[in-house]
């Protein structure tokens, strides 16, 4: 894996601004000494994303998103932590240093490169010869027949694949591209899987091509229409699985509706890319579409980084509504809403709007109904709700659907809507929903995932004043001083007091405190649970006026709290009724060292967990913000 030394981390934020950085995504209004905005990672109406200019840093106080330039473009874009670091470093125009220290994984990213070279290309290819070759006339002439025009063409970039294989491995060839990269890519395969002789064979033949885009922009898969009909080929042929396309972690066309789904507010879901690029080129930017599989449980932790509002627009027919249930049962759990565009029989929301127009179409969307009252408004319709059968049955699938639902109050609205609908007692259907929710559930966790975006990470659990005594040596170089000189005391600390380990990382590295750069990057080093819990102290101030005072009153803390720690353990272990004389004799003078020790302290007593001094004098500023702040 290709390391990027810290002093060249350093370098690129030193040169990123971050407020002009997050300005540049999301608009930002001077508070003070701060600026804010809209948070860009959760919906909200009322302002609680900061960007702090001196530290460097952003915070969300509404879904505790924070971090550094690096980690605002890595969560934003929804990048891995190295290519936010290349984005920031073509940005400052600062070459990145890469020192390698495992060949294999170096070897991986240049695959990578590749099949990344080989789909960017190709997609370049197949458009030039779609929008000029002769042979492609009559994949310009369907193009038409849907309404589509050049304009459209250019925009998705949508190409062609000529019917002779031969023309696009003589491609190829010639830009020195490998038959191994080629089957990589899945745009080629072997003949025989088993025998590399005979020569490979082109998946995709005669085909409008829609280049597939990851989040970024970056071209990682083909879906190809068929132009003729074929009974022994599908409609539509998806890339193959690789190891730059997930299907169950890809939405067509996210790379273009991400900030129109923030604007929005909501995602519009789709069955098909056609219905995705109309909804587009009508103006309704915030379509998108599985690709090539179901909806599933990685796409809905994919969406809901950007809104925790879907809006289904599925076919009407019976397929399309057992797949707007299929679809509410994967965004439930996570922790998204969902509406049902009810659309007219026999139409989809390409023809809806060559037929209607746009705003015909819009008024469909402002219409669509919450899934329930469109689940059981479908069951009236059908006549279902007059047997008393198929109203239990119904029934008995709501609740089922309802125990998803983590929100309280989501779920009750919901619940008073299916008992209007059914008729039905609210008590019966909340004791079904907690019989179902006591049975073993499938677990849909909602924490933050690291950078690969599958195991979910929390940050690393740290005691306030770990918390607090971090943030001084993070922020101030006397405190970091004193705290050094204090590493012996500190460690000790480790057996009784949770994040010591996180604090002595911090004394051991050093970064400059009057560095923004150097403390964002030697944070932006570490791992992903580490990084969180420091981000968490990013409500509080710089340093404190008195350092010392501020860092020799925590470290009077710390030692306080471990000592009635260790009190709490001698008085609990006198209790035992099999102790030997000797472990008794031991124990009780351990109590009565500690008795001294404590009495010589200060008498430092907890206050929710928080030492606090019993005699009340007039406390310092930092003193509140570091109790209010810290975790």
């Amino acid at each position: 894996m290709a390391i990027i030394p810290r002093e060249n981390i350093e370098q690129i934020l030193n040169a990123t601004d971050i407020v002009d950085l997050v300005n540049s995504y999301v608009p930002l209004k001077r508070a003070g000494a701060q600026f804010r905005a809209n948070c860009p990672f959760h919906n909200e109406k009322t302002p609680s994303f900061y960007v702090n200019p001196a530290r460097q840093s952003f915070k969300c106080f509404g879904c505790d998103a924070g971090g550094d330039a690096i980690t605002f473009v890595r969560d934003y874009e929804n990048l891995p932590f190295s290519e936010a670091i290349r984005k920031l470093a073509h940005r400052a125009g600062i070459p990145l240093q890469e020192a390698q220290d495992d060949p294999k994984a170096e070897q991986k990213r240049r695959r990578k490169g590749r099949l990344l070279d080989v789909h960017r290309e190709a997609a370049e290819w197949f458009h030039e010869l779609l929008m000029t070759d002769p042979g492609a006339e009559h994949a310009r002439t369907y193009l038409k027949s849907r309404g589509f025009g050049s304009e459209m063409a250019k925009n998705w970039s949508i190409g062609w694949m000529p019917d002779n294989p031969r023309r696009f491995l003589d491609w190829a060839r010639e830009k020195k591209f490998t038959g191994r990269e080629l089957i990589d890519s899945g745009i080629c395969n072997l003949r025989d899987e088993g025998n590399p002789t005979t020569g490979l064979f082109v998946r995709f033949l005669d085909r409008l091509m829609f280049p597939v885009h990851n989040e970024i922009g970056d071209v990682i898969a083909f879906s190809g229409r068929q132009l003729r009909e074929n009974k022994n080929s599908g409609k539509y042929i998806n890339s193959p699985e690789t190891t730059i396309f997930r299907k169950s972690r890809t939405l067509y066309a996210l790379d273009k509706a991400r900030k129109p789904i923030l604007k929005e507010k909501a995602a519009l879901l789709c069955e098909g890319q056609l219905d995705v690029i109309s909804c587009h080129e009508q103006g309704i930017e915030n379509a998108l579409a599985p690709l090539g599989t179901a909806f599933t449980e990685e796409h809905a932790r994919l969406l809901k980084r950007y809104t925790p509002h879907v809006i289904a627009c599925y076919d009407a027919d019976a397929a399309g509504v057992k797949a707007s249930e299929r679809l509410f049962r994967e965004l439930a759990p996570a922790g998204l809403s969902m509406r049902v565009v009810c659309m007219p029989e026999g139409d989809d929301p390409d023809t809806f709007l060559k037929k209607h127009g746009t705003e015909a179409f819009r008024l469909l969307l402002d219409e669509a109904k919450e899934f329930f009252d469109f689940k059981l408004d479908h069951a009236r319709e059908l006549g279902l709700l007059k047997d008393p059968t198929q109203r239990s049955t119904i029934l008995s699938e709501c609740a089922e659907i309802l125990a998803m639902v983590g929100d309280i109050a989501t779920r009750e609205n919901q619940i008073n809507s299916v008992v209007a609908h059914l008729q039905t007692s609210s008590q019966s259907l909340r004791e079904e929903i907690a019989r179902i929710k006591a049975k073993p559930q499938r677990n849909y966790r909602q924490t933050q995932t690291d950078e690969s975006r599958g195991t979910p990470v929390e940050a690393t659990p740290m005691h306030r004043i770990v918390a607090f005594l971090c943030h001084l040596a993070l922020s101030s170089a006397t405190a970091q001083n004193l705290l050094g000189e204090q590493f012996e005391t500190i460690h000790e600390a480790a057996q009784w007091i949770e994040g010591i380990a996180l604090l002595e990382s911090v004394l051991s590295a050093t970064p400059d405190p009057n560095s923004a750069a150097s403390v964002n990057a030697y944070i932006g080093s570490l791992p992903e649970a580490d990084r969180r819990a420091l981000m968490n102290d990013a409500g509080l101030d710089g340093a404190p006026e008195d350092a010392m005072q501020a860092t020799e009153y925590a470290l009077a803390m710390l030692s306080s709290t471990v000592l009635q720690k260790r009190d709490a353990a001698v008085k609990a272990a006198l209790k035992q009724s099999d102790l030997s004389p000797e472990r008794m004799k031991q124990l009780l003078e351990e109590a009565k060292e500690l008795g001294t020790l404590m009495r010589g302290s200060g008498r430092f007593e907890f206050d929710d967990e928080l030492p606090t001094s019993t005699y009340r004098e007039k406390q310092p500023a930092w003193k509140k913000n570091w109790r209010k702040g810290s975790h």
